[in-house]
């Protein structure tokens, strides 16, 4: 386990550079460092996610945003990148939580949630964030499928709880809804 977390703090805050797709996988790197499955038939499960959100309230991701797609954005408050990407974040995340998507944050390695809170208060983020200081959450995630492997990164998870796309990079707000739109439009 420590492997793994290690491994994650050493992408912290991305490099920049473009990931490459696994042998075997079913996803493609696309434009601009986000990585799509669009055959629905060969995207992976999302693991479960839960545990308490940075406000303290319960919050399971498969049980309560059942049937949603969920933008679930990995970020810390010390993370430069994840500062220059939430304005993106919360303007896409109200613009589209009519149309069946929820946005969740999932908060690692801050080991003390106040800073946190700060951040989330200063963006005005109106969506809950999951906290994760030990990155237990991340271990999660299984190997060779779109992981999250840099600090950012943001997965999309499709009405079925699979992992649709995944970025490894702060986002803008075109890019998030050129991501986004497609899954919306899937029946």
């Amino acid at each position: 386990m420590f492997a793994a977390v290690a491994a994650l703090s050493l992408t912290a805050c991305g490099t920049g550079e473009k990931p490459k797709s696994g042998g075997g996988t079913q996803f493609v790197q696309g434009t601009g460092g986000v990585s799509v499955v669009k055959d629905k038939g060969g995207r992976q499960s999302a693991p479960g996610l839960d545990g308490e959100t940075l406000d303290g309230k319960p919050l399971d991701i498969a049980e309560d945003y059942k049937g949603k797609i969920v933008v679930l954005n990995v970020w810390g408050s010390w993370c430069s990148p994840c500062r220059a990407e939430a304005k993106n974040l919360v303007n896409v995340a109200n613009d589209y939580k009519d149309k069946g998507v929820q946005f969740v944050g999932l908060n690692t390695r801050d080991p003390n949630p106040a800073p946190a809170r700060r951040f989330e208060k200063e963006f005005e983020v109106p969506y809950p964030s999951l906290y994760d200081s030990s990155g237990k959450l991340l271990l999660r995630f299984p190997k060779g499928s779109l992981n999250p492997q840099a600090i950012p990164s943001t997965l999309f998870i499709d009405r079925d709880g699979k992992i649709a796309a995944r970025a490894l990079k702060a986002l803008t707000e075109d890019e998030l809804r050129k991501t986004l739109e497609p899954l919306v439009a899937e029946k």
